[in-house]
């Protein structure tokens, strides 16, 4: 896939309107937009409940880096974005842990007051390699 330009998208309605793909692949380094949780015909899923939306959101990601042939053991570096550290914190990590097993990317995790959706609690970017 190197010197090759991929992009990737869900297939849901507000993709079009929104100026971006899910997935970015420029010689053979893979951006993957921030993800948050919503189903494949775009319903937000998970409103309240960290768990279930990082889930959700985790499952979102798969689905981008599947779209380029890629697994979660080509993660280079996650970015995940919370609305309320203090409280899910914990919960998020457990989950993100056990999502990457062994394999440990590079990232950041980061407080912000709000995300694009009023009820988004998390939303997690990447970059990955592909080989």
């Amino acid at each position: 896939m190197t010197n090759s330009i991929t992009h990737y998208n869900h297939g849901v309605a507000w993709e079009e309107g929104n100026g971006v793909t899910q997935g970015y692949c420029v010689n053979g380094i893979l951006y993957i937009s921030g993800q948050f949780s919503h189903d494949m015909q775009g319903v937000f899923v998970g409103a309240g409940d960290i768990e279930l939306q990082t889930r959700q959101t985790l499952d979102n990601l798969d689905r981008v880096l599947a779209g380029f042939g890629a697994s979660r053991a080509n993660l280079a570096y996650v970015e995940i974005y919370l609305t309320d550290v203090q409280a899910d914190i914990e919960p998020c990590l457990a989950l993100f842990k056990a999502y990457v097993g062994e394999h440990r990317p590079a990232g950041s995790l980061i407080g912000v007051t709000r995300l694009a959706s009023p009820d988004q609690l998390i939303e997690i970017s990447a970059v990955a390699h592909v080989s």
